[in-house]
């Protein structure tokens, strides 16, 4: 009778979450959906100014043709992160080679920011 009545009560055992566990996955859900959407503008503006400065170490021959060709490119994409001034322009076997590096933040709560660094160099 015994493994009767074990059968039963299991049978009305919850399984799931329970309330508090639905609470935070909700918060952590909307936590991932608002930092990833200040996030995806971050990195497409990493991926204009990757474009731009390979652009303008292809195309310039000098650290200042290079970096106005980078700010005509600034203006174009809407690059608010980064100016011609702000790049380091090298040659290496005569060939031209841009490095920059900046840093975004995005707001979490009170003191907290999360920080994205950018440090690259064309090829």
């Amino acid at each position: 009778m015994t493994g009767h009545h074990l059968s039963r009560r299991s049978r009305f055992h919850q399984r799931g979450l329970s309330f508090f566990g639905l609470v935070f996955v909700g918060v952590f859900a909307v936590a991932v959906f608002a930092i990833g959407g200040q996030s995806v503008p971050i990195f497409l503006e990493n991926q204009a100014i990757r474009k731009a400065a390979a652009k303008a170490a292809r195309e310039g021959s000098t650290v200042p043709e290079v970096r106005s060709i980078f700010d005509k490119a600034t203006q174009i994409d809407d690059i608010k992160s980064l100016k011609g001034s702000d790049l380091e322009v090298s040659k290496r076997n005569d060939k031209i080679v841009v490095s920059y590096q900046y840093s975004r933040e995005i707001a979490l709560a009170g003191p907290a920011f999360l920080v994205y660094r950018f440090n690259e160099q064309t090829h």
